[in-house]
């Protein structure tokens, strides 16, 4: 069974977009890390809000990702965007359209 995580982070006034680029950017080298779906989202209606869907081959694959040199560089570059305020869910994937079979 695969790992997926699901969150949101709140970005300060009008940084949403410059923060999304980053990820978006970021997701390049997390295939090589072990991700198999790796989504970045906004919502027209809420201008401070981005929403990321992940699904890895395990916690340990996601939590590697986040020691690689881009990801943190990534990281330290969006901080000072971000207001602190995240939201996060862990789950069991079961399957789904788009996934690779088990």
């Amino acid at each position: 069974m695969k790992y997926g995580y699901f969150g949101s982070m709140k970005v300060k006034p009008g940084h949403r977009d410059q923060v999304a680029k980053i990820l978006l950017r970021a997701s390049d080298g997390v295939r090589a890390a072990g991700c198999h779906l790796y989504v970045v989202g906004v919502a027209d209606d809420d201008d401070q809000t981005i929403w990321v869907h992940e699904v890895w081959d395990s916690k340990e694959h996601h939590d590697a990702s986040l020691q690689l040199p881009e990801t943190r560089a990534a990281i330290a570059e969006a901080m000072p965007m971000l207001t602190g305020e995240f939201t996060s869910r862990e789950f069991t994937v079961l399957g789904g359209l788009g996934l690779p079979a088990e």
